[in-house]
């Protein structure tokens, strides 16, 4: 009876001692001793079991989601981290070496916060210096983040000297809330499973083409992806949401080589319902039933520039592929090459977002080849929600030379041997303010005399006055020999890869200018486009692909 009466007084008195040990420590977020404005506080739950990293809006299911919370588990050392996605939908992962897995350096140092005595350490995440102010007087542990949660009570955490995390109160309280405290999880997975999971959870993202074959053949099958200029051309029809303002959206595309050898013009690109005819008319029924370009140099060229009812594509990004990248790869070996498995090429398009946003829209890939096995692709679209308040940008495609139809009829774009070269006429239907041009160029000719080879200035004219002009010209090639097992090589040592060219580099994307033309007034505008064009040379002649968009507010 004494031994069970001693068992009562001994449970009751730990658990007291428990509850005394029980705390909420709420902290704010500062730059530079300036407090951030409307922010989300952290919150801290510890006692000697377990601590519980979470905020105001969590604790009070306010917060959007997805929410990330963090719980120690004391017993077994372990560190768990928990997604919610929604009501219905989490995920979680536990780590069990995290938590040890930084060295501090101690100092003498202490200071005073919120009336405990806190004592410093330091050590180092990815190069920042992070420096934690922690105290022993509460008898628990815990921290705002995954740092020193086995020092103390951490009460300030300090990044690179600017960046601080602060406790500004501290309360004993009986308990951890139940619906705050550990628990078990519906879905445990591991590390990378779950920050995948996190990270893709965070924006849109939208599939487009995966791992799809563009090459040269008689009848191309169809499916879900259309196919076009005997298998040269793919596209898609996609469905975006509507978008928030402030949103940024990615182009990325993951191409190989499939059978082709060569580098090769490809254009990623999009055909968006914006004018009675559009480009996929022409697709379906033929490129000689698109508007024609004439400047006087006896061709026709289909569906290369606006008109009141017909707009030609926007183009996304231009890439140009590599010298037979993983197909080739082991036919190639070379002493200290290791040659790349594929090139990822990924570009920030979100001033096309206006045309895009809760609407369907075609997006394209083109890589003009000859060849049966041709390339592999893969082509998707996310869409991050941003920061700013402001609205999207609108745009209006206005010319695009590149032959994307190049297998199905479209002629390569010579107009430029001409004086008057790209010259196109359209309406704007409002004054339009801060009107960019975002201008892409590639000169092509690929002899020691063409334009592929030969710097050629590039001016760009608005309304008969010149708004713009330079050379464009890469000089980066070299760096990109990895790219290129089967560039061809000379007696120089040099590799075809490494020369320099009119703005593109087999592996690389060719980025746009953005070229400022002020405030326009609604009404008629004309862009000209002039390049001195080299003079062909027996069969070979050189060409232009530009593409033109107008973006403005």
């Amino acid at each position: 009876m004494k031994y069970l009466f001693s068992l009562l007084l001994t449970t009751i008195f730990c658990l007291q001692s428990w509850a005394q040990n029980t705390y909420r420590i709420t902290y704010q977020r500062s730059y530079n001793d300036q407090v951030s404005p409307n922010q989300d506080p952290l919150l801290v739950y510890t006692n000697p079991e377990q601590t519980v990293i979470s905020s105001e809006k969590i604790v009070q299911s306010e917060a959007k989601y997805p929410y990330e919370t963090f719980y120690v588990e004391r017993r077994g050392n372990l560190y768990h981290r928990l997604t919610s996605f929604s009501a219905t939908k989490e995920l979680a992962t536990v780590d069990a070496t995290i938590l040890d897995r930084n060295t501090y350096t101690f100092s003498d140092e202490t200071k005073v916060i919120l009336g405990h005595t806190c004592k410093k350490a330091t050590t180092s995440v990815n190069s920042n210096t992070i420096e934690l102010w922690y105290t022993d007087e509460l008898g628990v542990k815990g921290a705002p983040t995954e740092l020193g949660q086995n020092l103390g009570l951490v009460l300030e955490y300090v990044r690179n000297g600017n960046t601080k995390i602060t406790a500004n109160k501290i309360e004993p309280i009986d308990h951890i809330p139940t619906h705050v405290a550990l628990r078990s999880f519906e879905k445990t997975v591991d590390a990378v499973a779950y920050q995948d999971a996190v990270w893709k959870s965070r924006f849109i993202h939208i599939p487009v083409f995966q791992d799809e074959q563009i090459n040269f053949v008689e009848t191309p099958k169809q499916d879900s992806v259309l196919r076009f200029a005997h298998g040269t051309v793919i596209l898609k029809k996609v469905k975006i949401p509507v978008l928030n303002k402030g949103s940024q959206a990615f182009i990325q595309l993951i191409e190989k080589s499939n059978g082709d050898a060569y580098d090769r013009t490809g254009s990623i690109f999009m055909i968006a319902d914006d004018q009675p005819q559009t480009f996929l008319d022409g697709m379906k029924n033929g490129m000689n039933t698109l508007p024609m370009y004439t400047n006087g140099d006896g061709d026709e060229y289909p569906g290369m520039v606006r008109t009141d009812s017909f707009s030609p594509v926007y183009e996304l990004m231009r890439f140009f592929t590599p010298f037979g990248v993983s197909h080739f790869n082991e036919r190639a070996n070379l002493m200290g090459k290791t040659w790349q498995d594929s090139v990822i090429y990924r570009q920030d398009v979100s001033e096309f977002l206006s045309v895009m946003s809760g609407k369907e829209v075609y997006i394209g890939t083109y890589i003009g080849n000859y060849d049966g096995g041709g390339h592999k692709v893969s082509v998707e679209l996310t869409i991050h929600p941003g920061y700013s308040k402001m609205g999207f940008q609108k745009v209006m495609s206005i010319f695009n030379s590149t032959n994307v139809m190049e297998m199905g009829g479209q002629t390569y774009a010579r107009f430029f041997s001409q004086e008057k070269g790209l010259e196109v006429t359209f309406e704007l239907p409002e004054d339009a303010k801060d009107v960019q041009l975002r201008y892409i160029t590639t000169g092509h000719g690929g002899w020691g005399n063409g334009d592929e080879f030969v710097p050629k200035e590039n001016s760009i004219f608005l309304n008969g006055e010149l708004a713009f002009k330079f050379t464009p010209w890469r000089t980066d090639c070299g760096s990109y020999r990895l790219y290129n097992p089967v560039s061809g090589n000379f007696q120089n040592g040099l590799s075809s890869s490494d020369l320099s060219r009119s703005n593109w580099c087999p592996a690389t994307i060719t980025n746009p200018n953005y070229i400022s033309l002020g405030d326009l007034k609604a009404g008629k505008h004309t862009i000209r486009v002039h390049i001195p064009q080299g003079e062909p040379e027996g069969s070979s002649f050189s060409f232009w692909n530009v593409s033109g968009a107008l973006i403005y507010n």
